[in-house]
């Protein structure tokens, strides 16, 4: 099952396999790190994993992580549609990740 990133406002952004994210499209553009630490696939630190959202929460920088290579294009899921806007406190930064 395709576990799907969102945009603050609601809109779908992206998804997760593995510990790496991918735009809509199937192409990576990011990595998890532990406690949901997202960075760039080039390592750099970009924000928090926070209810299937990419978001600063201010923590501070957790600098850069290094490359793990790309895992490729996965190619599209499709589109699962908006969920809505969920009142997250934080802002979006998932156009970080590109």
């Amino acid at each position: 099952m395709t576990e799907y990133l969102y945009r603050v406002d609601g809109r779908p952004a992206g998804f997760i396999r593995s510990r790496f994210i991918y735009d809509l499209a199937g192409r990576a553009i990011g990595q998890i790190s532990s406690a949901g630490r997202v960075h760039r696939l080039s390592g750099n630190y970009v924000g928090e994993l926070h209810d299937s959202q990419i978001v600063d929460k201010h923590l501070g920088n957790y600098g850069n992580i290094g490359s793990p290579g790309n895992p490729g294009n996965l190619g599209s899921p499709g589109n699962p549609g908006s969920r809505g806007h969920r009142g997250c406190p934080y802002p979006d930064v998932f156009d970080k990740l590109s």
